[in-house]
């Protein structure tokens, strides 16, 4: 790949800014987390669902009022599929049977809807579950991230594996500190979320680590510096064009996708922003600052023939 026209830009010159900007982002990440904590759904919290249908376009705020007037301010309300179709999540009551709770529930969408509704969906989620359920989500991530650093070891060297691990949990606590800090629904498909944002990020890192590897084996007059700054500039085009056309798709998924979805489409187009700029500020430069250079990425056969060259 010829040099682009990044190829003048000294991306490693912000590095110290750009760490600035990283340490003050996890902070606030973790700060919220630790006291405003996750605002996680039923899916983890347990409780139930109920999916009714209506014959016509249905206001929410009406459903709200009618759902709080009688004792459900806690209930999630929200538009699922179409603007026909209404989802309803309650959290758990343990003085009120599963049933019973429904069918009031259902009575009361009847009484305040003009028009016959259709149940489609009644689904309960135990605590017991949702306890398992945060336990393997946690355990997920943390699985992803040690076979990564596994792989990256492998493929690349210890130096750069760090790098991309520092870079994916960077990504990782900054997606749900945001999460935290808006306090936006926190369920399921959010999880999945931030699993697909671990794959994307480490796509992208490992582009450019690739091409730092190349250059430290073809180029021998430049400093470990140089060598990752000029591997950024002929990696950097590619890198935009698929954050961007990935950002198409996934604005077009919070827009029009329905509210089911929003979380889902937001930590998505989070993480991709976030892990365009690890791949670049992260990744790199952890494995710089850790000292990386030519002479650890040679082949062996490469490396005993250059030292027999004089």
């Amino acid at each position: 790949m010829a040099i682009t026209r990044f190829n003048n830009l000294d991306f490693m010159a912000w590095r110290r800014v750009a760490l600035a900007l990283s340490v003050t982002l996890m902070l606030a990440s973790i700060v919220s987390l630790v006291t405003l904590k996750l605002n996680v759904g039923i899916d983890f919290t347990g409780g139930s669902i109920i999916e009714v249908g209506y014959q016509q376009a249905v206001e929410l705020e009406p459903i709200r009022q009618a759902l709080e007037a009688d004792g459900f301010g806690d209930a999630i309300v929200q538009h699922f599929g179409s603007a026909s179709e209404v989802l309803i999540r309650l959290v758990p009551d343990a003085e009120k049977d599963k049933a019973e709770l429904s069918s009031q529930i259902i009575g009361l969408l009847k009484a305040a809807s003009e028009t016959d509704i259709d149940v489609r969906r009644v689904d309960f989620v135990g605590p017991q579950v949702g306890e398992e359920l945060t336990e393997d989500g946690g355990l997920a991530v943390l699985y992803a991230l040690i076979a990564i650093l596994v792989y990256v070891t492998f493929r690349f060297e210890y130096r750069f594996s760090l790098g991309a691990v520092a870079a994916l949990i960077h990504d990782v606590v900054i997606t749900l500190g945001i999460f935290s800090i808006l306090q936006l629904n926190f369920d399921l498909s959010v999880l999945a979320a931030i699993l697909a944002v671990i794959g994307y990020s480490l796509n992208d890192t490992i582009v450019v680590f690739d091409r730092v590897r190349e250059n430290f084996r073809k180029i021998r007059k430049k400093t470990p510096r140089e060598v990752v700054n000029q591997s950024i500039s002929q990696t950097i085009s590619r890198t935009l064009m698929t954050s961007f056309t990935t950002l198409l798709v996934l604005l077009s998924l919070f827009l029009l996708g329905g509210e089911a979805i929003h979380a889902f489409a937001t930590a998505l187009i989070i993480g991709v922003l976030v892990g365009t700029y690890s791949s670049i500020y992260v990744a790199t430069t952890t494995a710089l600052a850790l000292g990386i250079s030519r002479r650890d990425l040679l082949l062996p056969d490469k490396e005993g023939e250059d030292m027999a060259r004089p």
